[in-house]
């Protein structure tokens, strides 16, 4: 019988299973409202958002012809909530209101602090989480009163993102903990679980805390692994486990994600993170070289509000187009206030102004992300501005001052998990290694960064690698950075050191300082002999 067959999937959390056959039970009859409400909770964890909502809505209503209005209320709260997690604020606050109405104002119920909580999630949401907290510190307390587990978790997890949201992150992310406990023990329903996991992946992102992020997700991981049918992942969170996926090496399960995510999220419902998963798509394609395919996604990404950049300034400086990415960056950087998305464009501003020789924008770049990293204090914003502050003092010729910036930031890079910017940082630290004369470490750091950039299938940052090698081996064991190659070509050419700082853009003094790096690391002792070593080599 579908019916009974429909109950056992469901109580053996075989969502799939118990969709399919209590549909067919479903069609044979009308089911009952309990197994009308687990037709619509199989419905909504197998990933069938509309259906789900049209099966709640039909159970409100046969509660509401039951005479059991606080049933009826919940399955409107279930609507709403599902809608303003797809960011679809009107009509969730429309449905809120309708659970509200049914309720009899003069009873103390759960389901009272319930729409008060769910209000304060719309009230937080919308730009005001100070005037939101007290209700949700409130409907924590009631929750207890009630015994209701779901409630409480949903309080906690409000409360606690209004503390994070003002910038009073350590109590705020121990209420996202005790929220994600209760999780993770089996003491919440699946639906509400699954929106606390997003709720708190999200926080974990915009406070760049890694570590928290990553073991949340391998605990959420070990709860789905009992549900195979589970389609846990959904909206922003599924953008964050790709984001994830990609920082923590595993490029391949990443594009897979990324791929699936722009797929789910564009239909049958278009959530508003699709523009978001088809960047995470782009900036997999751009970092494995795929240039068309990451530039298809980017534009996929713009049609849908996402903005591209940094991505497609960073694809642009790839491609050569220096000026082109210079400009992109520019006018991001310009129009961002917010501070996490500021940091995250500043770390590609950096490293696009030391390729365009500006270096004292470059400068500014890394002194204003090393300041945001002080204010929010997370390991992941620490080891960016080193790393951004490490490339721009080897951009200067300074590379002893950039290795002791280096070192740590490929220690934190190294600790947080994330084997790209290890590498990246490795052929820093080989550069800075080059200038000091120091060729055996050089060739060791590039050695591990090879090896890690051949696992990760990191095209552009091999070619990169491999153009350092070769320019290494034309000259020698004294690595001249890029910039130091362009004066000493334009040295050759017979510039004078003003015509050269004018064409370069970069100041009088500059250029004399570049000259003597040239010539020490060269071991000429004139514009002359540079000049001729630059024919030897082939540099011009």
């Amino acid at each position: 019988m579908a019916l009974e067959r429909g109950r056992t999937a469901a109580a053996g959390r075989q969502w799939q299973d118990a969709f399919t056959a209590l549909g067919i039970a479903d069609a044979e009859s009308a089911l009952a409202l309990d197994d009308l409400e687990t037709l619509a909770l199989a419905a909504y964890l197998t990933g069938r958002e509309d259906m789900s909502t049209t099966l709640w809505a039909r159970a409100h209503r046969v509660a509401l012809a039951a005479d059991d209005p606080r049933r009826a209320a919940r399955h409107a709260f279930l609507i709403g909530s599902g809608l303003i997690f797809r960011g679809e604020t009107a009509p969730a606050v429309g449905w809120f209101a309708r659970g509200g109405r049914v309720l009899d104002e003069r009873e103390d119920c759960a389901e009272h602090h319930w729409l008060r909580t769910l209000n304060g999630l719309v009230q937080m949401f919308g730009g005001d989480p100070v005037g939101a907290q007290p209700t949700f510190h409130d409907c924590a307390g009631a929750a207890v009163r009630f015994g209701d587990q779901d409630l409480a978790t949903m309080a906690r997890l409000g409360e606690g993102m209004c503390k994070v949201m003002v910038g009073d992150a350590a109590p705020g992310l121990t209420l996202l903990d005790e929220a994600m406990v209760a999780v993770t023990a089996g003491d919440v329903s699946p639906v509400y679980a699954g929106m606390t996991y997003c709720t708190v992946i999200s926080a974990c992102a915009e406070g760049f805390d890694l570590r928290r992020a990553r073991e949340w997700t391998a605990a959420l991981e070990r709860w789905c692994d009992s549900q195979p049918d589970l389609v846990p992942y959904r909206g922003n969170c599924l953008i964050h486990r790709c984001e994830l996926l990609q920082l923590h090496g595993d490029w391949g399960k990443a594009t897979v994600a990324a791929a699936q995510a722009c797929e789910y999220l564009s239909g049958p419902t278009t959530w508003d993170s699709l523009g978001a998963a088809y960047y995470q798509l782009g900036e997999l394609q751009r970092l494995r070289g795929e240039i068309g395919a990451a530039e298809d996604s980017y534009r996929q990404a713009s049609r849908a509000g996402r903005s591209p950049e940094p991505g497609l300034a960073l694809l642009r400086l790839a491609e050569g187009k220096v000026g082109v990415a210079v400009s992109m960056i520019q006018r991001a950087v310009a129009e961002t206030e917010e501070l996490g998305a500021r940091a995250r464009l500043l770390a590609a501003f950096a490293e696009i102004m030391i390729a365009a020789g500006r270096l004292e924008a470059a400068q500014t770049a890394a002194d204003e992300l090393a300041g945001v990293a002080g204010r929010v204090d997370a390991p992941y914003l620490h080891a960016l501005a080193d790393t951004a502050r490490g490339a721009v003092l080897l951009a200067q010729g300074d590379a002893g001052s950039a290795l002791r910036v280096l070192r740590p930031a490929g220690s934190a890079w190294r600790e947080l998990g994330v084997p790209h910017q290890t590498a990246r940082v490795g052929v820093l630290i080989a550069q800075a290694c080059f200038a000091m004369g120091d060729a055996e470490t050089a060739h060791l750091e590039l050695e591990g960064a090879r090896i890690v950039l051949e696992q990760l299938g990191a095209r552009l940052d091999l070619e990169r690698l491999d153009a350092l090698v070769v320019q290494g081996s034309r000259r020698g064991d004294q690595l001249l950075t890029s910039r130091e190659v362009e004066v000493l070509r334009l040295v050759a050419k017979g510039h004078t050191n003003r015509a050269i700082a004018k064409e370069l853009g970069i100041a009088d003094k500059t250029i004399s300082r570049h000259l003597s790096n040239i010539f020490r690391k060269i071991d000429v002792p004139s514009r002359a002999a540079a000049t001729a070593y630059a024919y030897e080599k082939g540099l011009v």
